[in-house]
């Protein structure tokens, strides 16, 4: 057994661990870094990195069919799908080298690749490693949840783990789950030329704002997938090389057969067999228990990421790296300040959201504000023909900036604008304020803000004003 007395360890090299880990490092820690599976997590290798690529794929597919609208003929697009796949995993083989063994060695930092799991308050054992060390990580990330359909198991069906490695198009396809992941996937895969269908028990997009998800709903449904909402899943089977999948909807049951399954059905945290009892650790269904300092309840022991539950975001895992590397290294008592979460849906159009929605803002904050800009007035979503969707803020009476969501073309290069105001309490005048270049689908987001004074700029009181000052030469 090869023993390691070092400063931090942390187990897992996802988003979080490897940003804890560098961070720490550098600036002079000593660090090992467990991982019993491939560097860079599921973001890089089977997550953000590689449905972004598939996105971009089917984009251009998209791009292409819709060209005439520019006065530019070109033929429908072929689509190669095994030359599509090599695409995908070329931009993580690009990608990986950031966050490679190698890279993370030369930082400094021991990596060891196995599985680590805790032997006591203040030792983890991998192989043939054991690691004492002053404070410790868990950045274990998640992995796509099961949902309890019977025959499930008995069936082959795709998950975000697996999708990626379709060199074949799968078609036709049922995805089980409407949230953000299946309808990316869905819409991806109907572009590239497959027939789709979402089944979906509640609402699809259930999390974000229902007036601005419907936008997104309704572009699937006319680019050909099948969506449908409130049915319930009561049966999988096999079919022949296919997969048979039972639904009730409204009373009625219905039998959907398909090439493949894909379950997008939400995720679980990876906090199995990691020995939290003998560290004397707690966890909840949706992860490890953390305070607002993100330490668990063994205080040498911190979480960060999926696997401290809430939000499960690459972006919140590399935002929990710094809470921890000030608590940890440096014993600033920082604290997790979840009111500016971003999050995005990369549909498109987009679905970009940060802080409260209207219905959240409506019951927390009483009285308030809704503003609205569509892109259909924005001379540069006429320019490119991108005038689906509008930005909607939501602020108080007094016009500080509760939260924003934004539908429509890059949305999620959009709504930074709003996540610093949103951050701090800001009132809306700043962005109202602000110089942006035209033309940009960024003045959207200021000529929305500016509708906030406009009953009181172009009101009666202010006419009269304006009256009695020209009559006063």
């Amino acid at each position: 057994m090869k023993r390691h007395r070092v400063d931090l360890c942390v187990i897992g090299a996802g988003s979080g661990g490897l940003s804890v880990a560098a961070g720490a490092s550098q600036m002079g820690a000593s660090v090992v870094l467990i991982e019993r599976d491939r560097m860079g997590g599921d973001c890089l290798n089977v997550g953000c990195v590689p449905s972004k690529a598939l996105i971009a794929a089917a984009g251009a597919a998209e791009a292409a069919r819709a060209a005439g609208r520019f006065g530019v003929r070109l033929a429908a697009p072929e689509i190669d799908f095994a030359a599509v796949h090599e695409h995908v995993h070329g931009v993580i083989a690009a990608i990986a080298p950031h966050d490679s063994v190698e890279r993370f060695e030369a930082l400094g930092v021991t990596v060891i690749q196995e599985h680590g799991r805790f032997t006591g308050p203040r030792t983890v054992v991998a192989g043939e490693h054991e690691i004492e060390a002053r404070r410790f990580v868990i950045a274990t990330g998640s992995r796509p949840a099961a949902p309890p359909i019977p025959g499930l198991e008995e069936v082959s069906y795709l998950t975000n783990e697996t999708v990626f490695e379709r060199t074949r198009l799968p078609s036709p396809l049922i995805v089980i789950g409407g949230g953000p992941i299946g309808l990316e996937l869905a819409q991806a895969h109907r572009r590239l030329g497959a027939e789709v269908t979402v089944l979906e028990m509640f609402a699809a997009l259930g999390k974000d704002d229902p007036e601005l998800a419907g936008i997104v709903t309704a572009r699937l449904r006319r680019e050909g997938v099948v969506l449908r909402e409130g049915v319930g899943v009561s049966r999988v089977s096999a079919a022949g090389d296919g997969v048979a999948v039972e639904i009730e909807d409204g009373g009625r049951v219905e039998k959907l057969i398909a090439a493949e399954l894909l379950v997008a059905a939400g995720r679980q945290p990876n906090i199995d067999d990691l020995g939290l009892e003998e560290a004397g650790i707690e966890r909840s269904r949706a992860g490890v228990v953390v305070d607002d300092r993100l330490r668990t309840t063994n205080r040498r022991v911190f979480a960060a990421g999926d696997a401290a539950g809430k939000f499960q975001f690459t972006h919140v895992a590399a935002y929990h790296a710094g809470i921890i590397i000030r608590n940890a290294l440096f014993r600033i008592p920082a604290r997790v300040d979840d009111r500016a979460v971003p999050w995005v849906t990369y549909t498109d159009p987009e679905l970009a959201h940060v802080g409260m929605t209207e219905a959240v803002a409506r019951e927390q904050a009483g009285d308030i504000r809704v503003l609205r800009f569509p892109f259909a007035e924005n001379d540069r979503a006429w320019a490119e023909r991108a005038t689906e969707g509008f930005v909607k803020v939501i602020t108080s009476k007094k016009g500080k900036v509760l939260g924003a969501s934004i539908v429509g073309a890059h949305a999620g290069e959009l709504i930074q604008t709003w996540i610093l105001p949103v951050a701090q309490s800001m009132n809306i005048k700043h962005v109202a304020g602000l110089i942006l270049p035209y033309p940009t689908l960024g003045e959207a987001n200021k000529r929305a803000a500016g509708s906030f004074f406009a009953p009181t700029l172009f009101g009666p009181r202010v006419r009269r004003v304006v009256r009695l000052l020209a009559r006063l030469g």
